[in-house]
């Protein structure tokens, strides 16, 4: 139970954050979107066996993953023999927590590290890259391919990070229209509501105060 609970929480923030980065890089959110209508279409959902054929999309989860990782920090590593890491003498059996944000920022390794980059190459990469990328690459996919998502008002998104683990970001609110096969209603919500097990409150008249699975993970629809 705490795998799964886990497990589906840093999912969803991670989720949140690329969203939320798209959303202030229109440029690459059209890029992604353009992969989609080649390499999938507009006739049928996007499936799991689709993903390897999206590199873009795989390299717009990575970046995300490095710049705000769902874990900053790891769990409690121990030294199995001595060492030096830093300038600084580690003996064997010291127990360590690694800052992974800022291992993924540092400068010394990659230019403008704070930048939102996807196409950038060399190691701009999470630790954890293989950590629930199945999920999260499918239903960002599905979200992008079956929506037009936009900012309330045009706005930028506020990227200040809140406090916590999974890594938390404030509340992010956006529009979304249907990109194909739906109706025009275009629906205003907050993205925790889409990204939290993959269902949508919607506020819109038609569909106000329900429930619905808007985007299923799972393949066969």
């Amino acid at each position: 139970m705490i795998l799964i609970l886990t497990g589906a929480g840093s999912t969803s923030v991670a989720l949140t954050w690329a969203i939320s980065l798209l959303l202030n890089n229109p440029s690459v959110l059209k890029a992604a979107q353009k992969e989609l209508d080649i390499q999938v279409g507009k006739d049928k959902w996007v499936q799991e066996s689709d993903i390897k054929n999206l590199n873009y999309l795989q390299a717009i989860v990575k970046e995300t993953m490095r710049i705000y990782p769902p874990g900053p920090v790891t769990g409690l590593r121990e030294a199995m023999e001595d060492c030096t890491i830093g300038g600084y003498h580690v003996s064997k059996g010291t127990q360590l927590i690694i800052n992974i944000w800022k291992l993924q920022r540092d400068p010394r390794v990659w230019s403008n590290p704070t930048e939102f980059q996807p196409e950038s190459s060399g190691r701009r990469s999470c630790p954890g890259i293989t950590f629930g990328l199945q999920v999260v690459h499918l239903a960002l996919a599905r979200v992008l391919q079956g929506f037009d998502i936009a900012t309330v008002g045009g706005r930028k998104v506020d990227m200040r990070e809140g406090l916590g683990i999974p890594y938390p970001r404030h509340p992010l609110k956006l529009c979304s229209s249907p990109a194909f096969q739906w109706s025009s209603i275009i629906n205003c919500f907050e993205a925790s509501t889409l990204t939290q097990g993959y269902y949508v409150r919607c506020n819109s008249q038609y569909l106000q105060g329900k429930m619905f699975k808007k985007l299923p993970y799972t393949s066969g629809n």
